[in-house]
């Protein structure tokens, strides 16, 4: 049987929600009834269920969700993960810092220069937002599903790049997530037979 993680991509960005439907709440629709009749099972980290409750307006909608979706969090205290995978993070961690600096630094001498210094702020803000958590896991959330998967040796479904690309250094099966609808109807097609 297919085990997947959902992270709230899956229903938030626009380019994914729109293989299923146009609007978020029929997406969710979509899914469910995709998801019922897939014969596989669906995770969500509680941390990533409550926070896609509150990006997406889906009313009602969660309760059928929640039968589909298991809904529950890590195994955090029991979970073990090789050790390189902190010394990697922390490497990452302190070469993006790093690189912040020099952007904030950067800025710094523009500023003496500079007519408009609102547009310099946010021009450092874009910056500095891009060097420090563009590709990295970078929330509790992140961490959840990262955990889940791994625990649960399931395949992975976002379009989180940083979430991505920390998945696949730790091993665990990664979809792309534009293909999740397809993949979802191949596994009713392949039941159906």
């Amino acid at each position: 049987m297919e085990t997947f993680v959902l992270d709230t991509s899956v229903f938030t960005n626009p380019e994914i929600y729109r293989t299923f439907e146009e609007d978020q709440k029929g997406a969710l629709e979509d899914f469910i009834h995709l998801a019922l009749n897939s014969g596989a099972e669906f995770y969500m980290p509680t941390s990533v269920y409550d926070e896609l409750r509150k990006l997406v307006d889906a009313g009602s909608l969660w309760a059928e969700f929640e039968m589909v979706v298991k809904i529950r969090s890590p195994r955090r205290l029991k979970l073990e993960i090789p050790a390189e995978v902190l010394y990697e993070l922390i490497d990452e961690i302190r070469h993006r810092i790093n690189k912040g600096l020099r952007i904030a630094e950067e800025h710094a001498r523009e500023a003496s220069s500079c007519d408009d210094v609102g547009k310099l702020i946010a021009k450092l803000r874009e910056k500095y937002r891009e060097a420090l958590r563009q590709g990295i896991i970078d929330s509790k959330e992140d961490v959840d599903v990262l955990l889940l998967a791994y625990e649960l040796d399931a395949t992975l479904v976002s379009a989180d790049e940083g979430l991505r690309r920390w998945a696949d250094r730790v091993g665990i099966k990664l979809v792309n997530p534009k293909n999740f609808r397809a993949i979802l109807e191949s596994l009713i097609r392949h039941r159906a037979r």
